[in-house]
């Protein structure tokens, strides 16, 4: 999508694009989404980037300061979906999902090998559009689950009335693939 976006006819130097979430991993590692972000951008549009703040000393001040520099309402919050059902860093059973009172929290363990930095569901929901790009077999349970409104996963307890869903037919199923 990345990619789509830097070629298209968008005016780049009116747009910021803020991470979601982020790995708390070193510069450079393939772990990290920046990584994939600054590889998918010309040099010249990734001053566009806001990267997220992951390599502080202090990540909890670092989060603050991030959720300080977003914009009121985000114009479109990019979202993915795990076969567990979760999106950004909101995994199931982290304390992370119930938190109301901040815009960027970071997980409390490591999930999937790193400690994580994400954005919380006020910074999500308050998006002017949703979107989920959802692929892989792997996806099918949880997107049947996130298009059914389950709040049981962590992407079901995202707000649904601006949220777009695109997703291949892998992640479709045969049976739901004309859907």
């Amino acid at each position: 999508m990345v990619e789509l976006l830097a070629a298209s006819d968008l005016d780049w130097s009116r747009t910021r694009a803020y991470q979601v979430d982020e790995r708390v991993a070193p510069p450079g590692s393939d772990a990290r989404n920046l990584t994939h972000l600054v590889l998918a951008l010309p040099l010249e549009l990734q001053g566009s980037l806001r990267p997220m703040p992951v390599d502080a000393d202090d990540l909890d001040a670092a989060a603050a300061r991030y959720a300080a520099e977003l914009p009121t309402r985000l114009d479109l919050v990019h979202l993915g979906l795990g076969p567990d059902g979760h999106t950004a860093s909101l995994v199931p059973g982290d304390p992370v999902l119930e938190v109301a009172d901040r815009l960027v929290a970071l997980t409390s363990g490591a999930y999937q090998g790193d400690r994580r930095m994400t954005l919380t569901y006020p910074a999500i929901d308050a998006g002017r559009r949703i979107l989920f790009l959802v692929t892989g077999a792997d996806k099918r349970d949880a997107l049947a689950r996130l298009r059914a409104g389950d709040a049981s996963i962590p992407a079901g307890r995202v707000e649904r009335d601006r949220m777009t869903i695109v997703a291949d037919e892998a992640a479709l199923g045969q049976a739901n693939a004309a859907a």
